[in-house]
């Protein structure tokens, strides 16, 4: 856990205007969906912060932050990963490329996105959904 939690001004100066933007839209849609704890943390090596959606346990997804650069993790299961293979050809050929490059660790595919718009948002709730359906109306 992190001791202070980045302000509003903090992540603008750390991501730059439109990335911020970027990350209050797709927390949006990810809150407008799913009731769930947020977890900040610190974001290892490769990046300055975590911002963590989990519940019992289980995480959803988690939002990275660095210099210029907003990451959205996702990681897919067994079962998850064929339900995701099932119906491949409904997501962005951008996110089936990620998809397959992706590296498969015992606990599951990392998927790894660096989201510059908002253009993805759709496939990546599509995503969302596959690990757990929305518990909000």
């Amino acid at each position: 856990m992190l001791e202070r939690i980045p302000g509003g001004d903090e992540m603008k100066n750390l991501l730059g205007e439109s990335l911020y933007d970027v990350w209050m839209q797709l927390t949006a849609c990810i809150d407008e969906k799913y009731e769930m704890e947020r977890i900040w943390n610190k974001g290892g090596k490769a990046w300055k912060y975590e911002y963590k959606y989990r519940r019992g346990g289980k995480t959803l997804c988690a939002l990275y932050a660095r210099e210029n650069c907003v990451g959205f993790m996702v990681i897919l299961g067994k079962e998850e990963r064929a339900k995701f293979e099932a119906d491949k050809d409904a997501f962005a050929k951008e996110m089936q490329q990620i998809y397959e490059e992706s590296q498969t660790y015992h606990d599951g595919k990392w998927l790894m996105f660096e989201p510059k718009d908002q253009v993805l948002f759709d496939d990546f709730m599509k995503l969302l959904r596959i690990k757990r359906k929305p518990n909000k109306k």
